[in-house]
């Protein structure tokens, strides 16, 4: 019965075929998105022009508060906690 319904279903073909590929595009953002690398070597940078002075310890706070809250969200994902 399996080719039988792949015949009378295949004009939906087109339709799952989108489907299909809206949801590759959904998971390869979603890898992009938790992926922590980024926000490290963005914290990296962030300390190094405080040391450098390009940059003040107030700003720094600020933005290594905003970057060390992803870097917990990005873990909770991981760890399939629920988004808060």
């Amino acid at each position: 019965m399996g080719l039988l319904e792949q015949l009378l279903t295949l004009p939906l073909a087109p339709v799952r075929g989108v489907g299909w590929v809206v949801d590759r595009v959904v998971e390869a953002a979603e890898r992009e998105y938790y992926d922590p690398e980024p926000v490290e070597r963005e914290l990296a940078e962030l300390e190094s022009a405080l040391l450098a002075g390009r940059i003040d310890q107030e700003t720094f706070d600020e933005r290594e508060d905003l970057l060390l809250d992803r870097l917990e969200e990005i873990a909770a994902y991981r760890r399939g906690d629920p988004a808060s």
